[in-house]
């Protein structure tokens, strides 16, 4: 937390109305929170002041909401939870999302149920942030997960993943051969009684390209007609 013992949210929207709701909300949950409204200015901002969280528009002028997310997960190799909000367009939404943010939020969204969103990431990144337990090792044929520096390996290599999508492969390798609905890995891997189901797809397919040899093909985290995914170990070749 760079700004002190309370959480840090860095909120980068164009939109003012929503921007000064949501500052005063946070700040009423006791929140420490930083304002930017464009690009350049808010991916500066994420730099200098390393928040606990960061808010970003989709559309932003000079740098937009998707090139910020490239620019802290490539460029600056940055873990902070990012949480994207963008219009409900459709399969554009998706793509979007490949740029490294950690949630996806449908706009338009109220203040007070944007700042409740926000709140249940943070409880969730700080908590997983924190002193961990000693945890044994989970493989899974050429996938490791330790879930006490919270790192995934394929084949002695990092993964490149976010700490959400950490969270949802964790989850799975946890719960072999049980599939889960969409609305359950909110609850359970998220946190959210209640929220747009299509997050939970996007981070499927960002962790399928990640674990798979085909992620058109995936036959380890598969989906199951009329449910949802279910993860499929490895078999022992032994």
């Amino acid at each position: 937390m760079a700004l002190g013992d309370r959480p840090h949210v860095l909120v980068v929207l164009h939109a003012a109305d929503l921007r000064d709701d949501l500052r005063r909300h946070l700040e009423i949950e006791d929140y420490d929170v930083s304002v930017a409204v464009a690009g350049p200015e808010g991916l500066a901002a994420a730099r200098e002041l390393e928040p606990d969280l960061v808010v970003l528009e989709s559309a932003l002028a000079g740098i937009d909401g998707v090139q910020i997310c490239e620019h802290l997960r490539v460029d600056d190799a940055s873990r902070v939870p990012i949480m994207l909000l963008t219009p409900d367009v459709g399969d554009e939404r998706f793509s979007r999302l490949t740029s490294g943010a950690d949630d996806y939020v449908a706009t338009p969204i109220g203040a007070a149920e944007l700042a409740r969103r926000i709140g249940s990431v943070l409880r969730r990144s700080l908590v997983s942030s924190g002193p961990r337990p000693v945890a044994g090792l989970l493989t899974d044929g050429d996938l490791a997960l330790n879930p006490v520096t919270r790192t995934a390996m394929r084949d002695g290599i990092e993964l490149p993943l976010t700490p959400r999508e950490f969270d949802l492969l964790h989850f799975f390798v946890r719960h072999p051969g049980r599939a889960f609905r969409r609305d359950d890995l909110l609850r359970q891997v998220w946190g959210w009684e209640y929220a747009d189901d299509s997050t939970v797809a996007v981070h499927v397919e960002r962790v399928r390209n990640n674990v798979e040899e085909v992620p058109a093909e995936p036959l380890r985290l598969v989906s199951v007609e009329g449910v949802g995914y279910r993860w499929d170990p490895t078999p022992d070749r032994a």
